[in-house]
């Protein structure tokens, strides 16, 4: 809590801003303070996301409209903004994007004591906080979760956007084909509709103030902390055990994207795990086994079902955790090291039915509301994970 606190002091620590750079300062600094050989690793972010899809709807928008009268050229523009989204999406690479200001960001990352253990392990969280929006209300929250689950399906907004640009692309091509008629009319209204809505929505958010961010991500990082002291003290054999706090999640996981990229010659990809920490203030356990912004990727089958065997021994043994399997329509910063072809899961926590953590990007999200058992269950989950890593790579590596 003490952690927690101090990092909501730093007002607006939006990615590239001061506050931001305060507050890397500071978390490495404290990791100093614990023994830790930790540095700060600056890189640069583009903080305006919601401006960069508002652009990609815009563009379909328009791209629909043009259509109607010249349809190569709507086609055109509705192609580049799903190509572009797509690849933005999924951090693979940027083109709209690139349009927008670039600001300096920073990670944060103290290495491990034991270089020559058989495998490393990245306990990771985000330390930056995102703007509020009218997309973040309760009531809207509530409703997207209720649809979610009647529907089986990983509902998220830019899924939502993503496709409604997607399923443009058929129908265009049917008008580019010579085919018209009210049916074709109609099916290209409903989303050229939701990308209307999409734009005003995202430029939304960009207007308004960033959040103190308790839950997300300033619980994330007093855990990964609190778990560094732990494992410190009582050091796995098999792990070289790092720490990676990133900057720029909030900025569709540019922090984490950077790092994998700069690092990309040292990761041994077979024997690297990251374990990232996001929201874990309120709510049960939940272990991540896909996300997406635009499509769902599983992340690492050997982690996913060490969380389940751990889950499943706690069902038995009073069920504490209340550890969940989750598939969401978001992403974290696992989904970088996914993207990388890395070995990652996410800790979350959740609240019964609920699509989103507790205060999600909206202005109460303060540290009075943080549930100190949900960070308790988050630590203890993962300091389990971790364990249980250990004696498998014990295991393999007898082998």
């Amino acid at each position: 809590m003490e952690v927690i606190r101090e990092l909501c002091s730093f007002e607006g620590r939006r990615a590239g801003t001061d506050a931001e750079r305060r507050a890397a300062n500071w978390l490495a600094t404290r990791l100093r303070d614990g023994g830790r050989r930790a540095h700060v690793e600056p890189t640069y972010v583009h903080p305006q996301y919601g401006l960069v899809h508002a652009l990609h709807c815009a563009l379909a928008f328009a791209g629909s409209l043009v259509a109607i009268v010249q349809p190569a050229v709507g086609f055109g523009l509705v192609l580049l903004a799903a190509v572009s989204m797509y690849l933005d999406l999924n951090g693979r690479f940027y083109l709209l994007r690139r349009l927008f200001f670039r600001r300096a960001s920073q990670n944060v990352v103290a290495r491990g004591r034991n270089p020559d253990a058989p495998a490393r392990v990245f306990i990771c969280a985000h330390y930056d906080s995102a703007r509020s929006g009218a997309a973040f209300q309760p009531r809207r929250v509530a409703r997207a979760s209720r649809l979610s689950a009647r529907l089986g399906l990983p509902l998220a907004p830019f899924r939502i956007l993503f496709w409604s640009v997607a399923i443009l692309l058929p129908i265009l091509g049917a008008r580019l084909a010579g085919i018209d008629s009210g049916l074709i009319s109609l099916l290209q209204l409903i989303p050229t509709l939701i990308l209307l809505i999409g734009v005003f929505l995202l430029t939304d958010i960009e207007l308004s103030d960033v959040v103190p961010g308790a839950n997300d991500n300033a619980s994330g990082v007093a855990t990964a902390l609190s778990l560094a002291d732990e494992l410190d003290s009582d050091p796995p054999e098999n792990l070289d055990v790092w720490v990676l706090l990133t900057g720029g999640e909030e900025c569709q996981m540019e922090g984490m994207r950077s790092f994998v990229r700069s690092h990309r010659k040292s990761i041994d990809r077979e024997n690297s795990y990251f374990i990232v920490l996001d929201a874990v203030g309120a709510g049960s356990v939940r272990y991540e086994t896909g996300e997406g912004l635009a499509v769902t990727y599983d992340l690492d089958r050997r982690l996913v079902e060490l969380c389940a065997a751990i889950a499943d021994a706690d069902r038995d043994n009073g069920n504490r955790f209340k550890a969940k399997p989750l598939r969401q329509g978001f992403a974290t910063d696992a989904l970088p090291a996914r993207i990388a072809k890395l070995r990652a899961t996410a800790i979350t926590c959740l609240g019964d039915g609920s699509l989103l953590p507790a205060n999600y990007h909206r202005p109460e999200d303060v540290p009075k509301r943080i549930d100190r058992g949900a960070l308790d269950r988050a630590h203890d989950f993962t300091l389990e994970l971790t364990r249980a890593l250990d004696r498998d790579v014990g295991r393999r590596a007898s082998r």
